[in-house]
């Protein structure tokens, strides 16, 4: 049978609280960041994003929590089909922090909870055919319930010629042998613990733990007595992780020093955040082992991995890409805090960005209904009727979207709130403008705050978009005060996890010509400024497509992607630069607002047109000009 996943992780998923403020208690917290959590879960994300095929069994609540692992399991590229929905149970939380370097107070809330309830019913035999691996964590043998399915697991595997890994993950207190407050405790003796644990290790081809998880693993605290404990039951490859000392591989009989065993290089690095390392460190480890690397090679992976997860916060959202991964092991450590080295966090950021909200927006339909100074200035505006209006342009968005990907709106919350909201979790590429509109200078919308604090409050689908209009004939005094301010919106941004668009337009300050926007692109990468997408003035010719282009993809090979702007130009003249700019892989698609909506809401707000006809009419100017686009592409496509 064609196996058509690589590994399998098989135990904990849960959602993690880490506390956002670095060296205080966890009484003090007063913020959380939630990320997807569980050894196992953070396991399939981490060799997901390296390019395994990855999938996790367990199960989940029947509530929010339950359906956000999901949904990030997904955006991750994780196969979902081992997910179970527990229909009685709560999905596991984890609260937690970071003190120092070494101390990470933590709190699980795990009683009764949805990952617990796993049972052999849940390990279906045909998803684990499917695998090359099947890599299960020490949690789910510490009750006979989950004990049981995991044995199914392994023993389907070994029928179906999967090789099968251990996580010792041995956690003192989801044992039993620790109270509620020691969730930070890594190793309490137990005779009991290592009785079940050796009871199993024989099924295993691959055991990794730390130094203390070998202890309780081998009944003894001395590590090469526990080593050798360990080898006695099982001929599996042990992989000991040292801390700062890196790890070191056992193949076979365990020699009188743990330096005697097989190693990868390390990396001298701040140590940050150890909590979820050694997830990053076993998914590296198992991208080397099922490619066929060596151990060396291997460990050099896991080593670089658990690099990444110690100097970042969270566990999954640190672990890197594998364009991540390969540009840090060629060009090396450039500073210890990796979290601070800008091409790193550069590169993290652009290739992992897609996991953070999802969607495929490779094609962009998007209907811009951001305006605020237009509608303002119309007969019959006030703000209650702006914002009606709005969601009647929404619901035409939603109306042509009908469920597909690759449509998107624009839109304001000075005037466009409600509809703002209610876009949230509809499935649309979802814009939201910063600039105060018209200001050049460039000056940022006053409810953002004079630190751009309000973006803390931004639903983090939301992408921060800014109109900058600027001209590469602007004086120094001009273009240092615009690109602080969009330098200014574009950290904030990064510093909430929201995507950033930067719209320039040249042609209202001056002249342009073929190399207009790709000065300005260039000025803005030297600035210090990487958009993830860009919206520019359609161009006429395949000139200045090109030059654009080409000074995007020069700073930034991973960028989103572009968007062409409307100026309110009529449908034809659109058609004619769309046939332009389809040409190009790079130009996604359309933002275009007034073409749409102008003459609707001229008429609406006069009283002329109802609330259904503007739905409408919006929607069929929206599709008209959504098939316009569709058909450059396909055109440009042929050609090609």
């Amino acid at each position: 049978m064609t196996k058509t996943l690589d590994v399998i992780t098989i135990g904990r998923a849960g959602v993690d609280l880490y506390g956002a403020q670095i060296g205080g208690r966890l009484e003090d917290m007063g913020s959380f960041r939630k990320y997807i959590g569980g050894s196992p879960t953070n396991i399939a994300c981490g060799t997901a994003r390296l390019g395994l095929k990855s999938g996790l069994i367990t199960r989940v609540g029947d509530e929010h929590m339950g359906r956000f692992i999901r949904e990030q399991l997904t955006r991750e590229g994780v196969d979902t089909r081992g997910v179970t929905t527990d229909p009685e149970r709560l999905t596991a939380l984890v609260i937690l922090g970071i003190r120092d370097e070494d101390q990470f107070p933590l709190i699980f809330y795990r009683e009764n909870c949805a990952d617990m309830a796993l049972c052999e019913g849940d390990i279906d035999e045909a998803l684990i055919a499917q695998t090359r691996s099947v890599l299960a964590t020490g949690t789910h043998l510490s009750n006979p319930r989950t004990e049981a399915a995991v044995l199914k697991a392994l023993t389907l595997a070994r029928k179906h010629g999967a090789r099968t890994a251990l996580d010792i993950d041995y956690r003192p207190n989801l044992w039993g042998v620790a109270g509620h407050g020691a969730g930070e405790s890594r190793f309490v003796e137990s005779a009991r613990v290592t009785q079940k644990l050796q009871s199993t290790l024989h099924l295993f081809d691959l055991i990794v733990g730390t130094e203390e998880e070998f202890h309780i693993a081998g009944g003894s605290t001395d590590t090469l007595a526990a080593l050798r404990a360990v080898r006695a039951v099982t001929g599996a490859v042990l992989v000991c992780k040292r801390g700062a000392k890196g790890a070191v591989a056992f193949a076979g009989d365990i020699p009188s020093s743990l330096d005697a065993g097989e190693t990868g290089p390390g990396f001298p690095i701040e140590v940050f955040n150890v909590l979820g390392a050694g997830d990053g460190f076993f998914s590296g480890l198992m991208k080397g082992w099922l490619d066929g690397e060596n151990w060396p090679k291997a460990l050099e992976y896991a080593n670089a991995c658990g690099a990444f997860a110690v100097s970042r916060h969270g566990c999954t959202p640190a672990y890197p890409s594998l364009a991540e991964l390969e540009f840090f092991l060629k060009r090396g450590v450039i500073r210890p805090d990796l979290r601070n080295d800008e091409a790193l966090e550069q590169i993290h950021w652009s290739t992992n960005r897609h996991r953070r909200v999802g969607g495929d927006w490779s094609q962009m339909r998007v209907f811009a209904f951001d305006h605020r100074m237009q509608l303002e200035q119309m007969p019959g505006y006030t703000l209650e009727k702006g914002g009606a209006f709005k969601e009647l342009c929404l619901q035409a968005a939603l109306d042509v979207a009908d469920g597909q990907p690759g449509h998107g709106i624009l839109c304001d919350n000075r005037i466009g709130r409600r509809a703002l909201h209610r876009a949230s979790g509809a499935g649309l590429w979802i814009g939201r403008p910063c600039e105060d509109p018209g200001s050049r200078p460039l000056r940022l919308e006053p409810e953002l705050g004079p630190d751009c604090g309000a973006l803390g409050e931004w639903a983090r689908e939301n992408v921060v978009k800014v109109l900058c209009f600027c001209h590469p004939d602007d004086d120094a005094p001009t273009r240092a005060a615009q690109e602080a301010e969009v330098k200014r919106l574009f950290a904030a941004a990064r510093r909430n996890d929201l995507e950033f668009l930067l719209e320039i337009i040249p042609s209202k300050v001056g002249p342009v010509d073929d190399m207009t926007s790709a000065t300005l692109i260039r000025q803005f990468y030297a600035a210090g400024i990487w958009p993830d997408w860009w919206k520019l003035e359609p161009m006429r010719t395949r000139a200045g497509w090109a030059n654009a282009i080409a000074a995007i993809e020069e700073n930034d090979p991973h960028t989103r992607g572009i968007v062409v702007l409307g100026l309110d130009a009529p449908e034809a003249e659109l058609a004619a630069s769309f046939e332009v700019a389809a040409g190009f892989d790079l130009v996604r698609g359309f933002a275009v607002g007034r073409t749409i909506f102008g003459e609707v809401a001229r008429r609406w707000f006069a009283g002329e047109i109802a609330d259904e006809a503007a739905v409408t009419e919006m929607a069929q100017r929206f599709a008209r000009l959504c098939g316009i686009w569709d058909r450059a592409r396909a055109a440009a496509q042929v050609a090609a």
